[in-house]
């Protein structure tokens, strides 16, 4: 009996470990790929900003005469250039961290579910067994009892009365009673 309880607890409390740690991993993933995708709309707006300057910076270089404006200009937009491209890379690199992550999540998910299956399934063996533990001590507590009863040989016999028909006119004559009859 003491080794029953010893494996239900430890199973008992390998369980809400499992539960919580998928439970953890499930929401830090989840965390992962909402924080990935904030970072991807954030470079993806540094990249869209730096060719919106780089078109204007164009533009002016196109439309100015002095070589030490077009000596600027064109720094300028290497310079952008340079910004736009690692706008883009680190975009792509954290679009291929986030298909991990998503991997990663839907395994967690996955995990997650069979855990609470598992969960469930193992409630109703708990049940089951505190179920039948139930029925044995209730069976030896019964046998018990029987042993320590004494039976006496007079058996009482209950009697009913039954209603005389006076009780049963009186309760007739009530409103209801007159128009239910009716």
């Amino acid at each position: 009996m003491k080794d029953l309880t010893a494996s239900q607890k430890a199973l008992s409390n390998a369980k809400k470990q499992f539960l919580s740690t998928a439970k953890k991993t499930t929401a830090a993933l989840g965390k992962e790929r909402a924080r990935l995708g904030r970072d991807i709309k954030r470079a993806n707006g540094a990249a869209k900003k730096a060719r919106l300057q780089l078109q204007k910076k164009a533009e002016r270089l196109r439309k100015s005469s002095t070589d030490k404006v077009k000596k600027e200009l064109k720094s300028q937009i290497a310079s952008l250039k340079k910004t736009r491209d690692s706008a883009r890379e680190e975009a792509k690199e954290m679009r291929t961290e986030l298909v991990q992550v998503r991997a990663d999540l839907s395994s967690a998910s996955h995990h997650l579910a069979h855990a609470l299956h598992v969960d469930r399934a193992m409630s109703q063996i708990e049940k089951k067994m505190q179920g039948l533990l139930s029925k044995k001590t209730s069976k030896k507590k019964a046998a018990k009892k029987k042993t320590a009863k004494k039976k006496s040989g007079k058996k009482t016999k209950r009697v009913t009365k039954k209603p005389s028909r006076k009780t049963a006119a009186k309760k007739s004559t009530s409103p209801k009673a007159a128009a239910s009859a009716a």
